[in-house]
């Protein structure tokens, strides 16, 4: 029997820094939402301080009737102010026209989320093993340059799925194309004949490394995780650590070994129902209170600075 340990509560202290809260709105379009920012403030928000640890959301590149749109599921979003008490705001992927730098100067942490695309295999110098992989290369040439540049300032990185992915790439990690054709290797891809819960549901259990930060985050030494990925870890990237293995040794969870802020990477997908899942709660906390560390540190560097 798993035994959780309890966490802080992560909207006990008010952060200095942030925006004023709106209400926000949602536009669907199978699975995906865009936001709209708009006063009142909605009820769910009136229990968090303000002002709140701004989070940006990377987005993928898709075209919706028509139209290229900046698009992320709303199951990625809800979390980060539920659950970690930041305010989200979504993160275009504009590519190489992103300004990095100004960006990184207005937020407290980075959350690089799951998709359905994968990465260009050419980031990690390999050949596309198969032509009918989705990709979507103005994400990669967002993200990629951004964890870099955010691991650097010391700011909260948090990434599920793709986003997982995508830092081991971004620090000289490489991919398994294919973990089902992979030797040695179980499918860890989700079962398409079942309903959306179902394929959400607990595939198979994840051992965390013994002295992990993600074992002191959840409190326990072994859960069970859902499984929807194709692709995983074929190297991880030098400055990364393994904190938790699927049964077949494949990598689930990595932080960084010393990077100057909060970095914490899973391979399955915590933003499902994360408010019934004590595990999902203790990791959205643990990079909630990071962000508001942050926060307090960036608004100390702008007094400074102003003085």
């Amino acid at each position: 029997m798993m035994v959780l340990r309890r966490t802080k509560n992560a909207h006990t202290n008010k952060p200095p820094l942030g925006i004023p809260l709106t209400a926000t709105h949602h536009f669907s379009d199978q699975g995906h939402t865009a936001l709209i920012s708009s006063p009142p403030l909605p009820r769910i928000m009136s229990s968090f301080p303000s002002p709140l640890p701004v989070v940006a959301i990377s987005t993928d590149l898709k075209s919706i009737a028509g139209h290229p749109t900046y698009a992320v599921a709303q199951k990625y979003v809800d979390p980060l102010l539920q659950l970690a008490g930041t305010l989200p705001l979504l993160l275009p992927s504009m590519g190489c026209s992103m300004p990095v730098d100004a960006l990184l100067d207005v937020v407290d942490g980075l959350v690089f989320s799951g998709s359905p695309s994968n990465i260009e295999p050419h980031h990690y110098g390999e050949d596309l093993s198969n032509p009918e992989s989705p990709a979507d290369p103005a994400r990669d040439a967002t993200a990629l340059p951004l964890i870099r540049a955010a691991i650097a300032r010391g700011m909260p990185v948090f990434g599920i799925c793709r986003g997982f992915q995508e830092i081991n790439v971004a620090l000289g990690g490489s991919l398994l194309q294919e973990v089902h054709n992979t030797e040695g290797f179980d499918d860890h891809r989700e079962d398409d004949t079942l309903d959306v819960a179902g394929q959400y549901g607990p595939a198979h259990p994840v051992h965390a490394v013994a002295g992990s930060l993600l074992a002191g985050i959840v409190g326990a030494s072994s859960w069970q995780v859902n499984s929807l990925h194709g692709q995983g870890i074929k190297t991880l990237a030098p400055d990364l650590l393994a904190q938790a293995h699927a049964p077949d040794g494949l990598v689930e969870a990595y932080t960084h070994r010393n990077a100057p802020g909060f970095l914490l990477a899973v391979q399955w997908h915590p933003e499902w129902q994360a408010a019934q899942n004590p595990v999902s709660r203790a990791m959205y906390a643990a990079f909630g209170d990071a962000c508001r560390q942050y926060a307090r540190r960036r608004y100390a560097g702008a007094l400074a600075a102003s003085a």
